[in-house]
């Protein structure tokens, strides 16, 4: 079909109505493209606000839960509230006490310092006296040292001179003792001697026979006596040389009747 209607004033230009319907008809799918996207753009809204009221209702939920829990907590916090002003007022009550026995320690210290330097003082006192009379007592004992060194030296000396002296009398006792017991063996030998020249002749000797044998005897009992002095002389000597005390005894010798 051909318009052959004139275009005015339908048409300022000519095709004015032919870009009209294709701008109607791009505004048209425009419309639907926009009505589309609100569908969706609604469709997306009602899942994300039904999602928003799900969130919402369990976020009151959980300010339920957390207004009881903070409930509790403040009824808690009331409780260790109270304990902890308690516990306070017994530190404070504790650290009271504790300044005052501080103070009575502080105290006691002062008097304790004060005493200690007084002490301090004697002691030092006392050992400058001690230092003193320890130098002199240890210049007396050096002194006693000596002198009971140069008396022991002495001492020594005494009893070498004593020992020496008590050796030398035994000595003399049993010297004696000896010449004496020799004297009279040598007597008696004599008179052996003679008794024997006697009994030679045959007439004479059955009668001096026995006298011989008495002076033998008496001779062997002289010498038994002489190795009993000689011997217990000699052990006192020995003795005293050993260092032993009283032995300055003489032996006592009995006197045999000579026949």
């Amino acid at each position: 079909e051909t318009n052959t209607l004139p275009f005015h004033p339908f048409e300022m230009q000519q095709g004015d109505i032919l870009r009209m319907e294709k701008e109607h008809q791009v505004l048209k799918e425009q419309l639907k493209e926009a009505q589309e996207k609100h569908e969706q753009l609604q469709s997306r809204s009602s899942e994300e606000t039904s999602a928003l009221q799900e969130l919402l209702k369990k976020s009151i939920e959980e300010t339920e839960v957390s207004k009881n829990e903070l409930d509790w907590f403040h009824q808690d916090l009331e409780i260790q509230v109270k304990k902890w002003q308690q516990e306070k007022k017994e530190n404070q009550e504790n650290l009271k006490a504790l300044r005052n026995t501080a103070k009575k320690h502080t105290d006691t210290n002062d008097r304790y310092s004060k005493t200690i330097d007084e002490k301090e003082k004697q002691y030092n006192v006392y050992l400058n006296t001690y230092l003193e009379t320890s130098n002199k007592f240890a210049n007396e004992k050096v002194k006693w040292e000596e002198l009971i060194k140069k008396s022991q030296d002495a001492c020594q000396e005494c009893v070498k001179r004593a020992v020496k002296a008590e050796v030398s009398v035994l000595k003399n006792w049993k010297e004696a003792e000896e010449c004496k017991l020799n004297g009279i063996a040598a007597n008696a030998e004599v008179n052996l001697k003679i008794l024997k020249s006697f009994s030679s002749s045959a007439s004479a000797a059955p009668t001096l026979k026995s006298q011989i044998d008495s002076w033998e005897i008496f001779i062997s009992n002289i010498k038994k006596q002489l190795e009993k002095v000689e011997a217990e002389y000699e052990g006192k000597i020995q003795v005293v040389k050993n260092g032993a005390r009283n032995c300055l005894t003489k032996m006592e010798t009995v006197d045999l009747p000579s026949p």
